[in-house]
């Protein structure tokens, strides 16, 4: 049933808000086949679901420093839902992809494409990888939207080669896991190189490599350099969610303690 007029539920705010953080800023508009099926599975016009979505960008600080601020009244549900992501994102994202999908009549496991012979049959153990699983695919699905889909170091756009990276290892702080600030999209080649302490990035957003990498490396000069080039440039920042300085920073100072790094 059609409710154009009415005003809109928290359940609703956060079917909007999962949707505003995975897809692309620059394709929020009447047009996306993502915001056409949402607008009729909630029985609202795709305008109203639009604008719902481009209003969330008032109250994220990335579109905010882009001079982006959506309407300066917007709604109070808007502002509650972006606070509980803040404050407890793990379970604010599990809870928006449970609402999809109770909403589009699929099962949870689908919507977040878990490989059924991953799990257990039953119980508490399949309960926790379920959202384990669910968690982990919305993280990757808001920081490649974030990013466009294209590696924020060298631009690769194939999706088989895309790793939504952890600044802050998943392991290493709980707090950051669900944090789309601590994620950067990377080709998995710089993204092992990232991971591995091997590759910083800079207050400024260069890029730059450990001393020793220039070193341990014969006979594949070549694919080094592929790999070097990248050396002293900046990347390419998302439109959405933009990287926190102070996980760069604390990333940077866990791999000082192993590894120089002259840039």
């Amino acid at each position: 049933m059609a409710r154009p007029n009415s005003d809109w539920t928290r359940d609703e705010h956060i079917l909007a808000f999962n949707l505003y953080c995975k897809i692309p800023f620059g394709t929020i508009h009447v047009n996306n086949p993502r915001i056409i099926q949402l607008a009729k599975l909630l029985g609202r016009s795709v305008g109203a679901v639009s604008y719902k979505l481009a209003n969330f960008s008032r109250l994220d600080p990335t579109q905010r420093a882009r001079g982006i601020r959506g309407m300066p009244h917007g709604a109070k549900g808007e502002e509650e839902v972006w606070n509980e992501f803040n404050s407890n994102p793990e379970s604010l994202a599990f809870e928006s992809q449970r609402l999809f999908a109770k909403l589009s009549g699929r099962r949870l496991e689908d919507v977040a494409e878990i490989d059924e012979n991953e799990l257990p049959k039953e119980g508490l153990e399949r309960e926790r990888l379920v959202r384990l699983r669910v968690n982990q695919h919305f993280f990757r699905a808001v920081v490649l939207a974030s990013y466009g889909f294209r590696c924020c170091v060298t631009g690769i756009d194939a999706p088989q080669l895309l790793v939504a990276g952890h600044i802050i290892p998943w392991a290493t702080d709980a707090t950051q896991r669900m944090n789309p600030r601590n994620g950067l999209c990377l080709n998995a080649l710089h993204d092992k190189a990232f991971d591995r302490g091997i590759m910083v990035i800079a207050d400024d957003f260069t890029v730059h490599f450990a001393d020793s990498l220039r070193s341990t490396s014969t006979g594949y000069a070549e694919n080094l350099n592929w790999l070097l080039k990248y050396e002293g440039q900046k990347i390419t920042l998302p439109k959405k969610f933009a990287p926190n300085l102070e996980l760069l920073a604390k990333h940077r100072r866990l791999c000082q303690q192993k590894e120089a790094f002259s840039g």
